[in-house]
């Protein structure tokens, strides 16, 4: 209860790994988590339909096998989104289509509590409902203590964000920053074109800033890719995503059954 292991491993300069899903079975988490080898998985709700009740079952999903949750949430309506998840009990936020500073502004001020932000007490899953654990009283600093914990992280992946880069990087409490390749080529009139040289120079300029303002830089990438951003000073990373990799053996050991099963 009120546990944060994501941020234990920030506070403490660790590198950290989480893997993607879109699918909302909790199971999947349970799954992810008892391989040992996770700090994280990030459900990329951006893609996925979902409800309330799905957040509280993936954090009790999390919860059994001591992972943390984050979330990828729509431009609109972000602020509901993110609170709804961390009185869920979600301890990481990524926050999608960002443009300027204001946009990081209001991102963190949706986390935080006053005065630097809006988030306060309520009778949520995250405090026991009644602010009860294991029939001790949790107190609201605790309480509070913890929501100015949870990790406020930001999608660069727009022509304009990267413009403001700086500017973005410089509101106080953002904790992780990752390019986005895809949204970023179809901003600047290459869609899809991810190895383009622009696209490429936008990305490690996110980097390399990223580092110079104490920001840690969060890349989505396959693990052939990682040593390219070890190299440039990025130890955080997210890995892999449920449905490609179901995709992924489908067509590879589909493919190579159909053949043996075809074969003459």
């Amino acid at each position: 209860m009120l546990r944060n292991k994501l941020r234990e491993l920030l506070k403490k300069d660790e590198p950290t790994l989480g893997t993607h899903i879109h699918t909302t079975w909790p199971g999947i988490i349970e799954v992810i988590g008892h391989t040992g080898v996770f700090d994280y998985v990030e459900f990329t709700s951006t893609y996925a339909p979902y409800d309330l009740f799905t957040l509280e079952n993936m954090a009790r999903a999390a919860d059994a096998v001591d992972l943390s949750l984050m979330i990828k949430v729509d431009l609109e309506p972000r602020a509901y989104l993110a609170q709804k998840a961390i009185s869920s009990g979600f301890h990481a936020i990524l926050f999608a289509d960002l443009f300027d500073a204001e946009d990081a502004e209001e991102c963190v001020r949706a986390v935080k509590t006053e005065p630097k932000g809006v988030n306060g007490f309520g009778l949520w899953r995250v405090a026991g409902y009644v602010f009860l654990h294991e029939g001790k009283q949790i107190p609201i600093k605790d309480y509070t203590r913890y929501l100015n914990e949870i990790v406020i992280a930001v999608m660069i992946e727009r022509k304009t964000a990267v413009e403001n880069l700086e500017e973005i990087l410089s509101v106080e409490g953002i904790d992780m920053v990752q390019f986005g390749p895809g949204d970023y080529s179809i901003s600047i009139g290459h869609p899809g074109e991810l190895a383009h040289p622009k696209v490429r120079e936008a990305e490690i300029k996110v980097i390399k800033t990223a580092l110079d303002f104490g920001v840690r830089p969060r890349v989505e990438c396959d693990v052939k890719d990682m040593k390219r951003y070890i190299d440039l000073g990025v130890k955080d990373f997210c890995i892999g995503t449920d449905v490609e990799i179901i995709s992924n053996w489908c067509l590879e050991a589909g493919k190579e059954a159909k053949r043996l099963l075809f074969k003459r």
